[in-house]
C-alpha cells in the first residue's frame, strides 16, 4: 500500500518561535515525532511518504498517489487539520486519523474513514489486522495504557533533519500530578510509564546516525514522573553514550519545580548535558495554585526553588496563568514581578483554559460557565470560560504583562539577570555551527542596526562577549527569542 502521512500546520504563537526560526534558515522547531513513530508500526513493504505541513506543502499529486492519508495532530493545530482533512475528502482519499486532537474530539470528526484514538501501540495494531481482513472499522477505541517498552524506533528517514532546529524523543508518558487545568493525566494517565535504559540509548543512536548534531527535547510532560529509574539508570547511561561519543547533543526537556528538592537529580541532568528545562509555575498566587490543584508547587518559595534549579546548572523556562477564579486585581503586576526577579527568560504566560475533559472544564460545565471548546492556543487572547474576573479587566492585564516583560528594556534586564548568576556545570556550553553563525549576522543586523533594541542588544552583546564567552551563543539565542515574543504580542495591538 501507498500511506501519506500528514502532520497539519502550527499557527503562529509563542510556541511556534516562527519568527525566531529565520535567523537560522529553518522551517520549524521539531520534527513530527508522533507520526515518525507510528511509520514505524505498519507493515514493513508498504510505501511510505511523510508531508509535513510545517516544512512542505500539501498537494493534490501526493494525496492521490496515496491509498491512505494518516493524518495526526495536537489541539492547536486543528485549523490545519480541517484544511488538510477537506483537501483529501474533495480527492476521495480514504483518512486514517489520530492523536490528541481526534483522541479528544472524536465527534467532530465522524466524517474520517477511519479513527484510531488513544495510544497507536495499541488500536492500530487492531485497525491494521481488521484493514487485511478486509473490515475496517470507523473507530477504535481503547481505555488501557500501552506497554511503551514495545514502542519502536521512528523512521528518521522519511524526513530532512537540516529543516529543523533540535530533534527530538521520548522517554516517558503520563504525569504523577493531576492539576485541574492539564489533559495530560486524561490522555496518558498519571502513573509515569517509561522505556528501558537499552531504547533510549538506542533512539540516541539511531539520532546520531542521521548525522544530527546539536539539540534534543525530551518530549515528556514530565520527565522526573520516576526519579528513581531516573537517577539509577537512565541519566548515566545518558551521560555515558554522550561522553563516548564526544557530546554530539545537549539536551531540554519538562519537569515538575520539585526537581528542586533533589540534588542529585539535578547534578546528574547537568552531567547528562541537560542544558535547560520548562516548568509550570503558573502562579506566584497561593490561592490560585490551591484551586487548581497544583500541589507540588504550594508551600514553597518558588523563586528560591527556580534559583536553586538554576545555580545546577539548568536554565529555567517558565510556564504561567492568568484568569484563576482565585486571581485578585493585582495578579498582573505581582506576576510582572515575579518574572523579573526569577530571571526566567523564556517566560510563557497564557489565558486560563479549559481542555476537554480535565477536571477543570467539568467543574465549569456544572457551574454553566463553559462557552465553547479550547481551540490549544492559549495565547490567542481567548478564554473558553466566563471568568469571575471582569473579562476587560483580565484581557487588559494579561496585555500588560505582555508588553512588558518582552519589552526590550524588561526582557534585557531578565536577560542580564540571568546570565550573571548562571554558571553552567560543563565547560563547553559554545555552540558553534554555521546555523549560529547565520543568526549571530542576521541579529547584528536586524536587532542590532535597524531593530529598537539596538542599544539594549549591543550592551549584552560586548558584555557577553567578554565577561561571558562560553554563554555568548546564548545570549544571541536569547535576542533571537526575545524578537520572536514582541512580534506576537505586539500582533494584537
Amino acid at each position: 500500500m501507498n500511506i501519506l502521512l500528514v502532520y497539519p500546520m502550527y499557527p503562529d504563537t509563542f510556541w511556534s518561535f516562527k519568527h525566531a526560526l529565520k535567523f537560522v534558515s529553518k522551517e520549524a522547531s521539531f520534527p513530527p515525532l508522533g507520526l515518525l513513530t507510528v511509520a514505524a508500526m505498519l507493515p514493513k513493504g508498504w510505501y511510505i511518504k511523510l508531508i509535513d505541513m510545517n516544512v512542505n506543502q500539501l498537494i493534490d499529486d501526493d494525496i492521490l498517489w496515496a491509498d491512505f492519508v494518516f493524518i495526526s495532530a495536537m489541539s492547536i493545530q486543528s485549523e490545519s487539520a480541517n484544511q488538510a482533512i477537506d483537501q483529501c475528502k474533495n480527492l476521495n482519499a480514504k483518512i486514517v486519523a489520530g492523536g490528541p486532537l481526534f483522541t479528544s474530539s472524536p465527534e467532530y470528526y465522524q466524517n474520517i474513514d477511519h479513527l484510531i484514538l488513544n495510544e497507536a501501540e495499541i488500536t492500530l495494531p487492531q485497525f491494521l489486522n481488521d484493514l487485511s481482513e478486509g473490515k475496517p472499522k470507523q473507530k477504535y477505541t481503547s481505555e488501557e495504557w500501552a506497554e511503551i517498552t514495545t514502542t519502536p524506533l521512528p523512521l528518521w528517514d522519511l524526513i530532512s533533519i537540516k529543516n529543523y532546529t533540535s530533534m527530538n524523543l521520548q522517554y516517558s508518558r503520563g504525569c504523577p500530578f493531576d492539576c485541574d487545568f492539564c489533559d495530560i493525566t486524561v490522555l496518558y494517565g498519571r502513573k509515569p510509564r517509561t522505556k528501558t535504559k537499552k531504547q533510549v540509548i538506542a533512539e540516541l543512536d539511531a539520532l546520531y546516525f542521521t548525522g544530527w548534531r546539536g539539540p534534543v527535547f525530551f518530549v515528556d510532560d514530565n520527565f522526573i514522573g520516576n526519579k528513581v529509574k531516573l537517577k539509577k539508570e537512565i541519566l548515566p547511561a545518558i551521560a555515558e553514550w554522550n561522553e563516548k561519543r564526544k557530546n554530539p547533543f545537549y539536551f531540554n526537556t519538562e519537569v515538575s519545580i520539585n526537581l528542586a528538592d533533589d540534588d542529585k537529580l539535578m547534578q546528574l541532568m547537568a552531567k547528562a548535558d541537560f542544558e535547560a528545562v520548562f516548568i509550570g509555575i503558573e502562579s506566584p498566587n497561593e490561592e490560585s495554585l490551591i484551586e487548581c490543584n497544583k500541589n507540588q508547587n504550594r508551600n514553597r518559595d518558588l523563586i528560591s526553588s527556580v534559583r536553586k534549579i538554576q545555580e545546577s546548572g539548568l536554565e529555567v523556562q517558565g510556564g504561567f496563568i492568568v484568569g484563576f477564579d482565585n486571581d485578585p486585581p493585582t495578579i498582573f503586576d505581582k506576576l510582572t514581578n515575579f518574572i523579573q526577579e526569577s530571571g526566567i527568560v523564556t517566560a510563557m504566560v497564557g489565558l486560563l483554559n479549559a481542555p476537554k475533559g480535565t477536571k477543570l472544564q467539568k467543574r465549569l460545565i456544572n457551574e454553566g460557565r463553559l462557552i465553547n471548546d479550547f481551540t490549544g492556543n492559549n495565547t490567542d487572547f481567548s478564554i473558553n470560560f466566563i471568568p469571575r474576573m471582569n473579562p476587560k479587566v483580565l484581557l487588559d492585564g494579561y496585555k500588560k504583562i505582555l508588553t512588558t516583560i518582552y519589552s526590550p528594556k524588561y526582557y534585557y534586564e531578565r536577560v542580564m539577570r540571568f546570565m550573571k548568576d548562571f554558571e553552567p556545570k560543563k565547560k563547553k556550553v559554545f555552540h558553534l555551527n554555521s546555523n549560529y553563525i547565520l543568526a549571530l549576522f542576521k541579529s547584528m543586523f536586524k536587532l542590532g542596526v535597524i531593530g529598537e533594541e539596538r542599544i539594549y542588544y549591543w550592551k549584552l552583546f560586548f558584555w557577553s562577549l567578554f565577561l561571558k564567552p562560553q554563554l555568548f551563543s546564548l545570549a544571541i539565542l536569547f535576542t533571537v527569542y526575545g524578537f520572536h515574543f514582541r512580534k506576537i504580542s505586539n500582533r494584537y495591538y
